[in-house]
């Protein structure tokens, strides 16, 4: 029997302390690269069933405050810290049921992940085999093939803001930020869930709709893609991350997993247009496939796709995070910039 370990589905195992809730803790393990921001991670829907290991050598040292969460609970799985900071991080990962380990070898950690691709794993607080641990963790699904936003999405209509253009917006796992960034540019929303059909979207007179970012795997959305191909053309669409995704299979391109995602609030991205880097956040394991004159953006570090636009120009999508929560403010003007494209196009 060993006690507080992160084992992965390829047998190595790594030894840590609890710092979080007891218990068994199944998932896809990952790693972020952002410096700040362990709250908002936690609770951005797009972590559902995943382990995250944070690079940041101190993780907790500021505290939690509410107004950080990203949504109404914690979505990630388990958290893998190289050293814990303060008394308020742990105590919120146990009140929330997170099993959460630090002393963890973060470093080697992530040269693992890097190397052999992100996989499935177990993060075990109390004592347990770790033979038993293995063969349930090869049990586990892989995250390919998975639809995971049925889990995190809203189950009601519901609105946010009193004036300015009307933005509906489909919840694939809705982070507040994106909500509190288009009402601060001056619209209005209205949520959909996310198994919403096209014509109560459109019978809601929304002057443009925002695909939200989300879990899984966008290729086990098929539902959903037939409703953004309906979509197309008929309003202004802006995707973000899932939404990104989404918007690339419904125009006819390909998604592919990336061996260990693109996670935290420093990567590069090329503007095509203007020849411009963003530094910016991210937080996804899939990619668009393509290489044509609709792709907007690149990433400088593996040259995938981070931005779309029709040919149109009835649709746009970013696959990172302009509402940086956490991250950099480099990208924080496009949502502004699209919300401000549509009051024009209404007062026109």
């Amino acid at each position: 029997m060993a006690k507080d370990f992160l084992l992965l589905e390829d047998g190595t195992v790594f030894s840590g302390r609890s710092v979080g809730a007891p218990g068994i803790a199944f998932g896809e393990a990952v790693f972020t690269t952002s410096m700040s921001g362990y709250q908002e991670v936690a609770t951005d829907p797009s972590y559902a069933e995943q382990v995250v290991c944070f690079t940041a050598p101190m993780v907790g040292n500021y505290g939690v405050a509410d107004e950080r969460s990203e949504s109404s609970r914690a979505h990630a799985r388990a958290v893998l810290m190289r050293q814990v900071g303060g008394a308020e991080w742990p105590r919120w990962l146990s009140e929330r049921g997170l099993v959460a380990l630090d002393e963890i070898d973060t470093r080697s950690v992530v040269l693992h992940l890097r190397e052999r691709g992100a996989m499935r794993a177990a993060v075990v607080s109390g004592e347990a085999s770790e033979t038993e641990v293995l063969n349930a963790v090869r049990a586990e699904a892989e995250m390919t093939g998975k639809a995971l936003v049925a889990s995190v999405s809203t189950h009601k209509i519901h609105r946010l803001g009193r004036s300015g253009v009307h933005i509906a917006v489909v919840d694939f796992g809705l982070k507040q930020s994106i909500l509190n960034r288009l009402v601060t540019s001056g619209a209005r929303a209205t949520v959909f869930p996310h198994d919403v059909d096209a014509d109560t979207v459109l019978d809601a007179r929304p002057d443009g709709i925002l695909l939200s970012n989300g879990p899984g795997d966008p290729s086990a959305l098929r539902e959903q893609v037939a409703v953004v191909r309906e979509l197309l053309g008929r309003a202004p669409i802006l995707g973000i991350c899932l939404g990104h995704q989404l918007l690339g299979l419904a125009s006819g391109l390909e998604t592919f997993k990336l061996p260990f995602g693109h996670r935290g609030a420093n990567h590069p991205v090329l503007e095509v247009r203007t020849n411009r880097v963003l530094v910016t956040s991210q937080n996804h394991g899939f990619a668009v496939r393509g290489d044509g004159p609709e792709v907007t953006h690149v990433s400088l570090y593996d040259g995938t796709v981070e931005g779309l636009a029709l040919a149109d120009g009835s649709a746009r999508s970013l696959q990172f995070h302009p509402e940086a929560g956490p991250g950099p403010h480099d990208a924080w003007p496009l949502l502004g910039e699209w919300v401000e494209e549509l009051r024009l196009a209404e007062a026109a």
